[in-house]
């Protein structure tokens, strides 16, 4: 109780302006920021209730405590800048694919804040199943766990995350969506030091190609839906339900690979130098941030990448990029794990 009071009294302080703590130093403003969002953090989570396993609403509150939103003052330049690259992209992305699509209704440059509220609706449905089916073993320990550990994936994914395709997998509507962290866009081309508006639009290129291939296969949301679930509804009784992880993956890793493929015939300037600086970017990160990354899953996204890429690119030397394009004609066209690394036996079994 006591440490708690004290606690509490050094966060009034902070919110006070105070710049000092016991002792006389004195502390900068960034870590008075920092202290306060922590504090509020753990309090949401702390505070945490309901009768489910996790606490989404602290779920939202404990993650944008700890993380900056940035800014989204966008000047009409460059609002004009962020319409231009998806319309530009959509044109190019037709003219190379043959694939007759359209972006989504929404599309939005959002801060990091945004990025939670709108991602957060998706955790929720990909968890329900083992909301619904999970142990019940001190669920008022498990709450605050389960509600911490997810506060904590999104907050480091808004923090990541430059641009996102979103599919609203799971969700009763339709619609699609696409979204451009503007903050993280704007950071990580400062940190490659690299012409903002040419990192912006690659970002935009890459995401539209995501929604040619959504265009081209309107089955496919489905079918990672249909898996996804399998995948989780297995894990909240307790089994590994390796076939349906697989199938997704391989999905993932054709979705990837694809939109790597488009990328190199859409993108209207040379982008080999962005790949290299991001690359540099990701084997240069501390070792926390690496546990985290391979955490999250964002490790198996880059190894996506890569190996879709390898896979399209000989499919794309032997047939074309229509030849390529087939894999959206029909669920049974995609390509299995083995054949991701044995191209010529999809081509055999495909025949595009």
């Amino acid at each position: 109780m006591r440490h708690r009071l004290r606690t509490r009294h050094c966060f009034h302080r902070l919110q006070a302006g105070h710049a000092t703590i016991p002792g006389g130093r004195t502390l900068t403003r960034d870590i008075q920021q920092y202290v306060v969002s922590l504090y509020r953090s753990v309090r949401a989570i702390a505070e945490s209730s309901g009768d489910g396993p996790i606490d989404w609403d602290a779920v939202a509150e404990a993650a944008k405590a700890v993380t900056d939103p940035g800014s989204i003052a966008l000047s009409d330049a460059e609002r004009a800048g962020y319409a231009t690259d998806v319309r530009d992209a959509r044109t190019r992305v037709r003219e190379v694919s043959s694939v007759e699509f359209d972006v989504p209704d929404i599309v939005e440059v959002q801060n990091r804040h945004h990025w939670i509220d709108a991602n957060i609706d998706t955790f929720r449905r990909v968890m329900e199943p083992v909301e619904e089916h999970g142990p019940a073993v001190m669920p008022g320990v498990a709450r605050t766990v389960n509600t911490g550990t997810m506060s904590v994936m999104l907050s480091v994914l808004a923090k990541n995350v430059l641009g996102q395709y979103d599919p609203l997998l799971l969700a009763e509507s339709d619609d699609h969506a696409l979204y451009f962290v503007r903050p993280n866009i704007r950071r990580i081309a400062d940190q490659l030091d690299v012409e903002y508006d040419r990192f912006r639009r690659w970002i935009a290129f890459h995401e539209v190609t995501h929604a040619a291939e959504f265009g081209a296969a309107p089955w496919l949301s489905e079918h990672l839906e249909s898996r996804m679930e399998d995948g989780i509804e297995a894990l909240a009784h307790g089994h590994l339900d390796r076939e349906a992880f697989r199938d997704l993956d391989a999905a993932m890793t054709a979705v990837e690979g694809y939109a790597e493929l488009l990328m190199d015939g859409a993108f209207d300037d040379e982008y080999a130098d962005l790949r290299e600086k991001m690359e540099a970017r990701r084997r240069g990160r501390d070792p926390v941030s690496k546990f985290l990354r391979r955490l999250l899953g964002l490790g198996l996204k880059r190894r996506q990448y890569e190996r879709g890429k390898a896979f399209f690119d000989v499919v794309a030397a032997e047939r074309g990029i229509d030849g390529a394009s087939a894999v959206w004609d029909r669920p049974e066209n995609l390509p299995t794990d083995a054949e991701l690394d044995d191209p010529a036996r999809w081509l055999s079994r495909v025949n595009p």
